[in-house]
């Protein structure tokens, strides 16, 4: 059925439904029920009609709009002045290798290099002329396929980085439950020991040859120190939206300050000044042996194994240098050019003067230190916690969230003596 009859049909329905409309009218009475059946049924029928007919008539204008479209590219074509040397255009309708060995060019060059349509063996390094499909689909044209090609999402996410956190792991941790935290420092020891001879009078009377047998007091002293619990915080603020819509970022952020946290803890411990909330950390505590520089690097830091042994009275369990420094301690070479470390090819815990040397971004360039790292006490009052809030300023009617972390702590060296700063230049 066409176009035509459809629409006939179609006011053929609705002229059936007219007429029981008017007599229901007529006698303004409501529709019997043999009528209400067959207007549902007419109403149906003519829906159908009125769906078909719209497909058909929308198929039409389609086709029109294409048909359209291919005449002004052809007499758009056909009006363009073409060179003798541009390649002709394959043929529409046809598969790509059909157009291809239908087009004039290539007709014309295989009549040229082979006038039986047969091309020998024997002829080889030959090459076709151009020819220009309009019509092909390409897959980086967002007009064409590229309008289906979705981008794969990995889903994986990359940080910035954050320099390794050695030292952390060098000193001794423990809990308090206080805002103070006192211990005792011994500042003389005993060393008053010598060897006594026996008593041979009872009464000492000064008379010569008289041996007392007196044994010597030895004398000890202490000193209280207080280390205060500082509080190392950080937070960062964002939409409740993209919270909520975005369920990864909030892992990051957690994440991102826990690590901004422990960057800073560590850089508290090495070179806290204890001004204000800072830490006192290790290269601005008194007591705290010196080795000034000697010669070179290695007799320097030789030396300093000896003064923190000597002096200090203290085990050495490890160095810790700025990365830059001990680079140039690791390129240190023999009169013939031979690594004292093993060179690139070393493997293991890298050590020097038989002790372990760990590097740390938060020690400055230009010392080392030498220490039993074991004097060096955290104690941990509150552990690195998050929390969330929309209580900051007016954030509860912006829709902000602000996300807190934050831990508490206390720092001390219990013998300075035990850590030598070491001059390398």
């Amino acid at each position: 059925m066409n176009v035509q009859e459809k629409k006939a049909q179609l006011r053929k329905k609705l002229d059936e439904v007219q007429v029981i409309i008017d007599a229901q009218a007529k006698d303004n009475r409501d529709l019997t029920d043999d009528e209400r059946k067959k207007v549902d049924g007419l109403y149906a029928e003519a829906k159908k009609l009125k769906d078909e007919l719209d497909r058909a008539e929308g198929d039409a204008a389609l086709i029109k709009q294409i048909m359209d479209m291919g005449a002004g590219m052809e007499q758009s074509e056909s009006q363009r002045p073409q060179s003798p040397n541009a390649p002709t255009t394959a043929g529409r309708g046809k598969s790509i290798g059909e157009q291809f060995l239908d087009s004039p060019d290539f007709k014309a060059w295989l009549k040229h290099v082979a006038p039986s349509g047969a091309i020998p063996e024997s002829m080889k390094g030959l090459n076709s002329p151009p020819v220009m499909f309009k019509s092909l689909i390409s897959g980086s044209d967002v007009t064409s396929a590229g309008a289906f090609v979705n981008t794969d999402y990995t889903g994986i996410y990359e940080p910035l980085g954050r320099y390794p956190l050695n030292v952390l792991g060098l000193v001794a941790r423990r809990a308090t439950t206080n805002d103070m935290v006192e211990f005792v420092r011994q500042t003389q020891q005993v060393q008053e020991a010598a060897p006594v001879a026996e008593a041979n009078v009872k009464y000492v009377t000064g008379a010569t040859g008289e041996v007392s047998g007196t044994k010597p007091q030895g004398a000890m002293a202490f000193e209280k120190v207080t280390a205060a619990v500082k509080t190392i915080a950080v937070y960062v603020g964002a939409t409740r939206r993209a919270l909520a819509d975005a369920p990864q970022i909030r892992g990051i952020i957690d994440q991102e300050l826990r690590d901004d946290l422990n960057e800073e803890l560590e850089q508290q411990i090495l070179t806290g000044n204890g001004v204000g909330e800072n830490f006192t950390g290790v290269l601005n505590t008194a007591g705290v042996l010196v080795q000034a520089f000697n010669t070179d690097i290695l007799t320097t830091t030789r030396q300093a194994v000896t003064t923190l042994q000597v002096t200090g009275r203290a085990r050495p369990n490890a160095w810790v240098f700025n990365p830059t420094d001990w680079e140039t301690i690791d390129l240190l070479q023999d009169a013939n050019n031979r690594y004292y470390w093993g060179g690139p090819l070393s493997q293991g815990q890298p050590q020097l003067w038989g002790f372990p040397v760990v590097t740390s971004s938060s020690k400055p360039a230009g010392t080392a230190i030498l220490a039993d790292w074991r004097k060096a006490v955290l104690w941990d009052r509150e552990a690195a916690s998050i929390s969330v809030t929309d209580s900051h300023d007016d954030w509860f009617i912006r829709n902000l969230i602000a996300v807190l972390a934050e831990l508490r702590a206390a720092f001390g060296l219990i013998r300075p003596s035990a850590f030598c700063e070491v001059a390398l230049a």
